[in-house]
């Protein structure tokens, strides 16, 4: 008995001991998290290397984030120390931002300012282009810098560069529209007093009255081409357009430059696939490929070629968008050709490759910009190839267009019809479109 009597003693103090322990442990956890929580809570303690700093205010005001994220404008905010605190994508993509500073001292120099004496400051500004060389042309911005609260400045910066290019078209374009009507209106005035002055000698008067026939045409040439242009520059889509036979265009075209053609014996030959339809307005597309085979009969010396050449290509191989048709249009020449510098700027309004060959050749400068801006109207592209000295190929890509039905009489699809001449009505075959 003795000996149960003392296990038993001795199981109820081990019992208690454990007891105590579990009890100490657990207040002992307990002090340890509110410490935790507390220090947590006031930025104090031991346990993190953060929590030794003082308390912080949120980086930015409540509501200035969602407000930057929907801003057109690229927005920054700079803190204290000149560090970039927010910055939207378009800000790194200017290269406005790099390596979490601001990489323009102009900028950085108006948010100093801003930030000593609280002023709103605006300017404008040319930056580098990112990744560019530095002969690049630079961007033109506009930059507002205002305080946001008592530490932060906010950088607001608005890309003005495309503003600037579309109102140095328009200023070029009034200097080059009043030069160029001036020209034919001035040389109209002289030739009238030339045959007021020549009225007793026929031959005169019958010379100054063909001179004058020309300056009129290629005034009404000029101004009917600036009416075209207006119509077509704002490159919107077309509104009501209508099936368009291709083959009826190419003919309309051929038969504008007959006679320039014949009187420098150049070739014009017509192939491809026929029956193709275009869907959009038919004044406008026959002007711009009537400008295309004008062009090249212009350019083109005597006792040469222009072809055109049409066939169906699918969007998708062309235009990396989805699959669909295209009609390909191109008229290829055996001209002058046009070098690298001159391709960019080609379908630039007034601009001539060759400006002293302008009245020889009774461009106005005009046509390609038509051209362009047509292509873009109907959803579809113009590109240029060239090589100087050995010629151009300009290819216009539109969508495809359904025939009308009931289909007109021979309008059925060829696989590769005849080229006729525009000359002698002799057969030719179909002529291959350059790359």
């Amino acid at each position: 008995m003795d000996v149960n009597v003392a296990a038993a003693a001795a199981c109820a103090i081990a019992g208690l001991g454990v007891g105590l322990t579990a009890a100490i442990a657990f207040r002992w956890s307990e002090r340890e998290q509110a410490r935790g929580g507390k220090n947590n809570g006031t930025g104090g303690g031991a346990r993190s290397g953060l929590s030794a700093a003082p308390a912080q205010e949120p980086p930015l005001p409540p509501g200035v984030d969602t407000v930057l994220s929907v801003l057109r404008s690229c927005a920054i905010v700079l803190g204290e120390a000149d560090e970039v605190v927010k910055a939207s994508s378009a800000a790194y993509a200017m290269g406005l931002v790099r390596g979490g500073a601001m990489a323009v001292e102009q900028m950085l120099g108006l948010a100093r300012a801003t930030r000593r004496d609280g002023e709103i400051r605006q300017v404008e500004l040319e930056v580098p282009r990112p990744g560019a060389a530095r002969a690049a042309d630079p961007l033109a911005v506009s930059v507002r810098v205002a305080p946001l609260g008592s530490r932060l400045v906010l950088v607001l910066v608005e890309d003005l560069t495309e503003r600037r290019r579309i109102e140095a078209v328009r200023r070029d374009f009034v200097a080059n529209v009043s030069h160029e009507l001036k020209t034919p209106v001035g040389a109209l005035s002289l030739l009238s007093e030339a045959v007021a002055d020549a009225s007793d000698d026929p031959e005169a008067v019958q010379r100054f009255a063909g001179r004058m026939q020309i300056e009129a045409t290629r005034l009404a040439s000029l101004v009917q081409e600036i009416i075209d242009l207006s119509r077509v520059q704002d490159d919107q889509l077309l509104m009501d357009p209508e099936p368009v036979p291709v083959d009826e265009l190419i003919a309309e075209a051929i038969d504008r430059c007959r006679q320039p053609a014949a009187a420098k014996q150049i070739l014009i030959a017509a192939g491809g696939i026929g029956g193709l339809y275009l869907h959009g307005n038919r004044g406008q597309l026959a002007a711009a490929l009537g400008n295309l085979v004008e062009n090249a009969v212009n350019y083109s010396p005597p006792r040469t070629r222009v072809a055109i050449a049409t066939r169906r290509i699918s969007s998708a191989a062309a235009l990396g968008e989805a699959d669909g048709e295209l009609i390909e249009i191109s008229v290829t020449d055996q001209g002058i050709g046009i070098s690298e510098k001159d391709r960019e700027r080609i379908f630039e309004r007034f601009y001539r490759v060759d400006p002293a060959r302008s009245r020889a050749t009774g461009g106005t400068g005009l046509g390609l910009s038509i051209v362009k801006h047509v292509a873009a109207s109907h959803g579809g592209t113009v590109s240029v190839w060239s090589v100087e000295g050995q010629g151009s190929t300009f290819t216009v890509r539109l969508p495809a267009g359904q025939a009308p039905a009931p289909e007109q009489p021979g309008a059925t699809q060829a696989a590769s019809p005849l080229a006729v001449s525009p000359l002698d009505g002799t057969p030719l075959p179909a002529p291959e479109a350059r790359p």
